[in-house]
């Protein structure tokens, strides 16, 4: 009796399972990092080109050694956390106004459609917030307004969370309106450009012009510097 022997070739089913498997999460990885990577790249193109200014965002000249990134405890949807200067708030006045009066402000540019601006206040979860002792819309001075801003992609011009996210898009000669006591009161963009959290110069009031500002943490989705977005009241 003879017998024949044949060779069985084993099935590399399983070791293809785990090869795609790997290539899977290999993809989702760079799809993830490029998510949140390439919005913050736009954002130093479109801003520099903005500025007429090139800003590397890897220089420590730029920022401030001790503000804060994307993934700190600190509570940064609190007024009184923006800034790393520890007396400033009893130098500069950061307490809550107790009229809490509003008002409401529009940007077309941005989609951003009577958001509600609250004077005094410091939880910028529920609104918008005029730094207080700051001027009012059509006045003589600035009226600084603060706003929370996270990554682009994930903007919304009715969260308050997200609302100043593309604050950087905007550019001299867009307009903010200002609708205060009934009345709007149109201000042109004028200038754009980025403080340390320390800078505590935009808070300063200038009475021979009628201002509004417009501040927000950047680059997108980071604390690392403040965006100053100033304007000036339109000639009627």
């Amino acid at each position: 009796m003879s017998y024949i022997y044949l060779k069985t070739e084993i099935k590399p089913s399983v070791n293809k399972k785990k090869k795609y498997l790997s290539l899977i999460f290999l993809f989702s990885g760079l799809l993830l990092l490029a998510f949140v990577t390439i919005p913050i790249i736009k954002f130093q193109l479109q801003y520099s080109t903005n500025l007429k200014q090139i800003i590397n965002p890897l220089s420590l000249k730029s920022y401030n050694r001790n503000s804060s990134v994307l993934g700190d405890n600190t509570d940064y949807t609190q007024l009184s956390n923006w800034f790393t200067n520890d007396s400033i708030s009893s130098s500069n006045n950061l307490t809550v106004n107790d009229n809490g009066a509003k008002y409401f402000l529009t940007i077309p540019k941005l989609g951003i459609k009577e958001a509600t601006v609250i004077i005094g206040s410091t939880d910028l979860k529920s609104s918008l917030i005029q730094y207080p002792q700051t001027a009012l819309p059509g006045q003589l001075g600035d009226a600084i307004i603060f706003g929370h801003s996270v990554l682009p992609q994930f903007f919304n011009s009715k969260n308050y969370l997200t609302i100043f996210s593309t604050l950087y898009t905007l550019k001299q000669g867009d307009e903010i309106i200002a609708n205060y006591g009934g009345i709007e009161y149109k201000y042109i963009v004028d200038e754009m450009f980025e403080v340390k959290p320390t800078d505590l110069s935009v808070l300063a009031q200038n009475y021979n012009h009628k201002n509004l500002t417009l501040i927000t943490c950047t680059p997108p989705g980071t604390y690392l510097r403040r965006l100053v977005i100033r304007s000036s009241l339109a000639v009627k």
